[in-house]
């Protein structure tokens, strides 16, 4: 009988990708790949390790397989990903009911890694290099079989003094052109219509091997192929994005009017002490040129609040500048100190406290733009991705182009016909209950 290994995967969509992948091995070693983790014989978290919250969210997640381990559910716990590659030395002396921690250059030898915890019954670590990690190879679609992650590079070369992404998955490396449009053929042909291309700088595209950014170009190769109907970009930087990208997605009809662009903050102090390579004026400029070349695009953005030595004043200049430029999407996050990062022995450390009451000032005010922009589409019609039907609301729920999967909202619509997953439909906008708008199909 087939040992059964249960995944969980934690983080981004990024991590989500690694996991896919380590299932497709597993079970092309003859493992049987399960849904519910906590009937497996094994069970591997794949774990996010970027900030505080998301390493509590991973302890608390393995300390509840330890409890169903000590109950004799299961047999053995395998940690991966980003808070095993960060911790290798703290996790099994914290956590001694784990069975095996693997490093991001270890993915591929998972299969004999749980072999050796199994038959051996002995602790196992394993750690290889950051560029062995695959990120190219073929994988088991986690997400709703009408989209799909398609992962173009890995790393970070940007070296933003909060951000431990440098230290944990190393340089940025692209993929091949030619790897990724084989796999997104390959995604196309198995049913995916929604495709969403992430890398850490998805901007930074082909630098590495080819000299220069190709995101223009390979988004443009991805609109070629038959069978795709939406193809989203995460994660664009504001200092690359240039007038090719602009053009491409103003002509190219598949590429959904949204960008998802992290500027974390606007005072230019600020920036420089984030080593981040954009300013104030420069970051209006782009605003203000991609509304103006693409009048219907969505513009999504997160930022920091409490940043080591931010002053009130430049914390205000963050919130007036998110009240001007209207963001259609906004995430603001509390600074979050991290061990390891030139941020984190930064003198004049903000109080805890502080940092998330800045951070739900400016979410407080982005719910009012948020609400108004949305009321201003009552009455029009968009194309939306059913996703399911809530039962208790008696409805169907799906997206619209510009709503990212498993990051923005939803939109809830009746219909007078029964609808499949993933099927595309005309939907009206009707009313707006709190923030999610509702809606009626119609032909």
């Amino acid at each position: 009988m087939a040992t059964k290994v249960g995944f969980v995967s934690l983080g981004c969509p990024k991590n989500q990708v690694d996991a896919e992948c380590m299932m497709y091995n597993l079970r092309q070693e003859g493992y049987e790949i399960i849904q519910d983790a906590a009937m497996g014989d094994v069970v591997v978290v794949n774990t996010c390790g970027f900030i505080e919250s998301a390493k509590q969210e991973a302890i608390d997640t393995i300390l509840e397989f330890v409890l169903l381990k000590n109950e004799g559910r299961i047999k053995a716990i395998v940690i991966t990903g980003c808070l095993s590659e960060r911790y290798k030395d703290e996790i099994l002396k914290e956590i001694p009911e784990i069975d095996a921690v693997v490093g991001l250059g270890s993915n591929k030898k998972l299969g004999e890694i749980i072999r050796e915890v199994l038959v051996d019954n002995k602790k196992v670590t394993s750690y290889g290099e950051k560029k062995d990690l695959d990120i190219d190879g073929k994988r088991i679609i986690s997400t709703e079989p009408f989209y799909a992650y398609l992962k173009i590079a890995e790393g970070c070369d940007n070296c933003c003094t909060y951000c431990a992404i440098p230290s944990i998955r190393g340089r940025f490396r692209s993929r091949t052109m030619e790897s990724i449009i084989d796999e997104a053929k390959w995604l196309a042909s198995v049913g995916v219509r929604e495709i969403v291309v992430v890398a850490q700088d998805t901007t930074r595209y082909g630098e590495d091997i080819y000299g220069k950014s190709m995101l223009p170009e390979l988004l443009t190769e991805l609109c070629r192929i038959d069978g795709i109907k939406w193809i989203r970009t995460l994660y664009s930087y504001p200092e690359r994005i240039t007038d090719e990208f602009i053009e491409v997605l103003k002509k190219e009809e598949k590429l959904v009017k949204y960008i998802d662009m992290p500027i974390q903050h606007c005072n230019d102090e600020v920036l420089r002490r984030m080593n981040r390579k954009s300013n104030k004026q420069m970051l209006i400029d782009i605003v203000s040129k991609l509304r103006r070349e693409i009048p219907e695009i969505t513009l999504r953005t997160t930022l920091i609040a409490g940043f080591p030595g931010e002053t009130e004043e430049q914390f205000e200049e963050l919130c007036e500048f998110a009240k001007e430029m209207r963001f259609d999407r906004l995430g603001c996050f509390a600074y979050s100190q991290e061990e390891g990062t030139p941020a984190g022995s930064f003198e004049n450390q903000i109080d805890e406290e502080i940092k998330e009451k800045r951070a739900e000032i400016i979410m407080d005010a982005q719910s009012r733009i948020f609400y108004e922009l949305n009321e201003k589409k009552i009455g029009q019609t968009v194309e939306v991705v059913t996703e399911g039907f809530d039962r208790l609301a008696e409805c169907y729920y799906g997206r619209s182009d510009t709503d990212a999967p498993e990051i923005d909202g939803k939109i809830f619509f009746t219909s007078d016909r029964k609808l499949a997953v993933g099927e595309f439909v005309k939907v009206q906008y009707d009313d707006l209950l709190d923030f999610d708008l509702i809606g009626t199909r119609i032909d």
